[in-house]
């Protein structure tokens, strides 16, 4: 089924609304509709018409972070190096958390309110599964380790990297960079 286009009044409210919303999630604001509808200069009413929840609001500004995720694990399953792969892969994921303050939250949610949030989390993990199941096959990462090991292991480098002190993202990215290249030195196969 596809949905109409918004009118052009209803699409620049909407517009608005996503844009306050990003500047709440980005300033570490938690989003409340109320707030959006006040600072966007938009009824209540119409905001709720569009994201009946803060949660859809979220799962929406987190939807192009999600699908540059899902491309970027679709090309890296095209490297002939699986090790390499991974490690860019994980190196990109990583930075995508740091730099987009709706990723976290999102990917913490077991249960999700859009569909397409859904969708698009259910083929990032499928996709991760195959980095590391290339790489388990290719004996460049330990057999032990497994998908389960290491997403808690990059939302405790994503946490680290947002508590250090850092001066700006970049700084926050350059420390998260150096946090996960030490665990991915624990992740990989050694010679006997």
């Amino acid at each position: 089924m596809t949905t109409a286009p918004l009118r052009k009044d209803a699409a620049r409210n909407w517009q608005r609304i996503v844009e306050v919303g990003r500047r709440l999630v980005d300033g570490g604001t938690p989003i409340q509709l109320n707030d959006v509808a006040r600072t966007a200069s938009v009824g209540v009413a119409t905001v709720y018409r569009h994201f009946p929840t803060p949660e859809a609001l979220l799962e929406t500004l987190a939807t192009p972070g999600l699908e540059t995720l899902v491309s970027r694990a679709e090309r890296a399953l095209s490297d002939d190096d699986p090790w390499t792969a991974l490690r860019d892969f994980l190196f990109a994921a990583i930075h995508a958390q740091i730099t987009d303050a709706t990723l976290s939250p999102v990917f913490a949610t077991p249960v999700n309110v859009l569909p397409h949030t859904t969708e698009l989390k259910q083929r990032l993990a499928g996709l991760f599964g195959q980095l590391i199941g290339r790489a388990h096959a290719a004996s460049t990462v330990d057999p032990a380790i497994t998908q389960a090991d290491i997403v808690p292991l990059m939302c405790g480098v994503a946490f680290a990297a947002n508590v250090h002190p850092a001066a700006n993202i970049e700084d926050r990215a350059a420390t998260a960079r150096r946090y996960l290249t030490v665990i991915l030195e624990g992740l990989r196969t050694r010679e006997q």
